[in-house]
Order: structure tokens, then sequence, then C-alpha cells
């Protein structure tokens, strides 16, 4: 893992769920649910946790560039590549994950 590396991965937040997890990868974006409400920065602190614990990073080495206030936010995460990010998060989309199901029905 190279400390220059930065990678940016967009993330749909579905606060007020009624668990906090990665649902999936759907078109380039990451579902992810939350507990949190979007009040006061909290659903975005739950994200970045999320993520920090998901990916085996500290927290500092995730930060939101854009979408603060809305439910799609653009993210970095520094010294991960874009690969070692979707093999930790389980990426499969949802596509692959249906086709999957299918299969072992």
């Amino acid at each position: 893992m190279a400390d220059s590396v930065r990678t940016l991965i967009k993330v749909k937040v579905i606060p007020r769920s009624s668990r906090t997890e990665i649902l999936g990868r759907e078109n380039d974006i990451y579902r992810v649910k939350l507990t949190d409400p979007p009040v006061e920065g909290r659903a975005n602190k739950a994200v970045i946790a999320l993520l920090a614990q998901k990916l085996g990073v500290p927290r500092r080495e995730i930060e939101i560039v854009s979408g603060k206030t809305g439910k799609l936010k653009t993210i970095r995460i520094r010294s991960l590549t874009e690969g070692e990010i979707a093999q930790a998060l389980g990426a499969q989309s949802t596509e692959q994950r249906a086709e999957n199901e299918n299969r072992t029905l």
C-alpha cells in the first residue's frame, strides 16, 4: 500500500435504516444503509466509521470531498486502490449477486 494512493468512490447513503450495512455496488455507486439520521453530521460520521472498519484503515484516511449534505457522496480513501476497496467491501454489483443467488437455487 503506497501512501500516495488516493482513490475516490461514490456512496449513496440511506439514513435512518433499521441497520448499518453496505448493500453492495450498483453502477459504480456503493449503497450504504445507516441507522444514524442526517442531522448535525451524524450520518457522515457514521459512513466514515463504517468504511474505516470495513477497510481496516484509520478514520483520518477517509474524507468526504463532496455531498456532505446530500445522500450521494464522493469519498476519498487514502492508501488503498480501487481494487482493494472493492475486495474489502465485498463489492459485487447487485446484478452479480442476483446471478449468483440464481445459481445456488
